[in-house]
């Protein structure tokens, strides 16, 4: 992997969005993934696709920071082979079976988790679409094209499953007790991370630590002022 290609496209991203020459996010893609259909699209007008280039570029940087093997990427995609075939046969009947017998008599927020979870197969049904079609038998997909659909996969099945514990165990008051401990310990752990994140922040900006702070930061139940002060000082939120 060229550190210096991948130094290059951090750069690029450090970028204010105004500063970005987005021809030339066009071509980091086109050296990226060998696409030319897509780079020929995206050179009709670079800015206007500023919000896709950036998007795929910060995929892929993320990727090459994180220095994956192919190993590694090989062992993701044998996980999402395992999901793929446990998920998809079957699912409509699959989430007639789970409807519980109380469905309209749960909570508002309870019923939601059924309903989100009807959205998340369908949106990992569409990624393993994807997936599928990125590879042939002669061409093989390289491992960074393949990575941030994995990656969303796996993290996909992660919510499905947790939506499934808590619309299966729900049970009135306790639960929803259960619900707001998990909720309080989810804002204290964010707040935490935010401490660690926003050091790393001042000495070194990103726009993805930056995302991954505000992410942690929706999560924090009633911030301090002091924090959401820090927070406006750094130019994060």
């Amino acid at each position: 992997m060229n550190q210096e290609f991948t130094k290059e496209i951090q750069d690029w991203l450090y970028l204010p969005h105004e500063q970005r020459d987005y021809a030339k996010g066009a071509l980091y893609l086109l050296q990226l993934t060998g696409n030319q259909i897509m780079y020929r699209n995206l050179m009709a007008n670079p800015r206007r696709n500023a919000e896709f280039i950036e998007r795929q570029l910060q995929k892929r940087l993320s990727f090459r920071l994180q220095r994956l093997t192919h190993a590694q990427v090989e062992e993701m995609q044998q996980q999402v082979d395992t999901i793929a075939r446990q998920l998809m046969p079957n699912t409509g009947d699959s989430f007639k079976q789970g409807k519980r017998d109380d469905h309209d008599m749960l909570p508002d927020e309870i019923q939601a988790l059924y309903v989100e979870n009807l959205g998340i197969v369908q949106r990992m049904r569409e990624l393993h679409l994807r997936l599928r079609s990125l590879s042939t038998e002669d061409n093989p997909a390289r491992d960074c094209d393949r990575y941030p659909f994995l990656k969303e996969l796996i993290d996909l099945d992660k919510k499905l499953h947790s939506n499934w514990e808590t619309y299966d165990h729900f049970t009135g008051t306790d639960g929803a007790a259960v619900m707001e401990d998990n909720a309080r310990e989810e804002s204290r752990k964010a707040v935490r991370m935010i401490n660690l994140a926003k050091g790393r922040y001042a000495k070194k900006p990103s726009e993805e630590l930056k995302a991954q702070i505000l992410a942690l930061y929706c999560k924090v139940i009633n911030p301090t002022d002091k924090l959401t002060a820090e927070l406006k000082e750094l130019g994060i939120i």
